[in-house]
């Protein structure tokens, strides 16, 4: 086995993104029909593409059941890009329920938030671990962010439960290129330049070149953060999203994916109502700016992302909005093409190719 695994055959629900909202996903499953061991009367079988983690709530809760559907077989699922950070010990925004450094940090956007009890860790670490990055069968594929020809052939060659090390080990040839150009060095005099934070949205930096180049670096040189993050070139405005200010966005790679397979993905903050704000950042419009929220997209409209930004409720609760109004659990029901939010609502999907 290795990090690009089987997906199951016949019926699948496969979820979005859940990020802590443990309420939205016991919710979800009801509607769908799954008791809580993740079970389903007429034998369909759940798919979760990642990010089940920060921001939300209740990470914990959902680690916990998601695991043990994981555990015992009944469900499936890929790693997203929270979970990497798990892995590694990369404490990013949002991450205050499991890292102790990140806590006071998060307390003024994310809480209340539920902790991870220490005793919990070892185990679910574990269980991440060996989730593969991507999922595939005759007719679909599963993949948190990206699925390109040439880093899903370099991650069918790493083994099931490497993807910490593997992961580690391509951003320490990153960090070797970066050390060749200088890179680390021009990071320090920009860091002087620039007296903020890179996390205060208060104060927008100008573009900094050894920022953009380090970023861009590591995620063209790792193909598992390609696969969980997405496809990155620079970017000469500076913007806000996931925290931080960034000096590259995200590509659609899918109007490159030429392939007959359909492919579901989460991880890009999908809107519902096209009249909303983007959830995450501005570079929705770059990348579904002319798409229907419903519709599949890409070069042969065989591509989904089922992420409709759940993962905003904590800002629509800082706000005092109704959570559940524009952000929503979502899962696709394959093969009917079929969206189940965690409102129990349903809309069908538009304009998907068959092969």
């Amino acid at each position: 086995m290795s990090l690009v695994q089987p997906l199951p055959s016949g019926a699948l629900d496969i979820v979005g993104d859940i990020h802590g909202e443990y309420a939205a996903l016991v919710q979800l499953l009801a509607h769908l029909g799954y008791d809580h061991e993740g079970h389903h009367p007429e034998g369909r079988r759940l798919v979760f593409v990642g990010d089940f983690c920060d921001r939300g709530p209740d990470s914990p809760s959902v680690l916990g059941l998601v695991g043990r559907m994981l555990v015992s077989g009944a469900a499936h699922g890929v790693l997203g890009n929270h979970e990497i950070n798990l892995l590694r010990k990369d404490a990013k925004d949002g991450s205050g329920w499991f890292f102790d450094s990140r806590v006071e940090a998060d307390k003024p956007k994310y809480a209340p938030f539920a902790r991870m009890p220490e005793a919990e860790i070892p185990g679910m670490l574990e269980t991440l671990n060996q989730l593969p990055v991507a999922l595939e069968r005759e007719d679909l594929r599963v993949v948190h962010a990206a699925w390109l020809p040439d880093q899903i052939a370099m991650a069918r060659e790493l083994p099931a439960g490497s993807a910490r090390r593997s992961y580690d080990h391509f951003e320490q040839i990153a960090a070797e290129r970066a050390v060749i150009n200088c890179v680390t060095q021009r990071m320090r005099e920009e860091d002087r330049s620039w007296p903020h934070s890179l996390e205060d949205l208060r104060h927008e930096p100008p573009f900094l070149p050894a920022h953009s180049e380090n970023e861009l670096a590591k995620a063209m040189v790792n193909p598992l953060k390609v696969l969980t993050t997405g496809v990155e070139r620079e970017c000469r405005t500076p913007f806000y999203a996931g925290g931080k200010w960034r000096f590259v966005e995200r590509v659609a790679w899918w109007n490159e994916y030429a392939e007959a397979p359909a492919v579901i993905v989460g991880h890009y903050w999908r809107r519902l109502r096209p009249s909303d704000a983007p959830a995450h950042g501005s570079q929705f419009e770059n990348l579904f700016g002319g798409t229907p929220p419903l519709s599949w997209h890409g070069q042969r409209n065989n591509v989904f992302c089922v992420d409709f930004s759940v993962g905003a409720r904590w800002l629509n609760r800082l706000r005092g909005e109704n959570p559940s109004e524009r952000s929503k659990l979502a899962a696709m029901r394959w093969p009917e093409r079929v969206l189940v939010f965690d409102d129990g609502t349903q809309a069908a999907t538009e304009g998907f190719e068959q092969a």
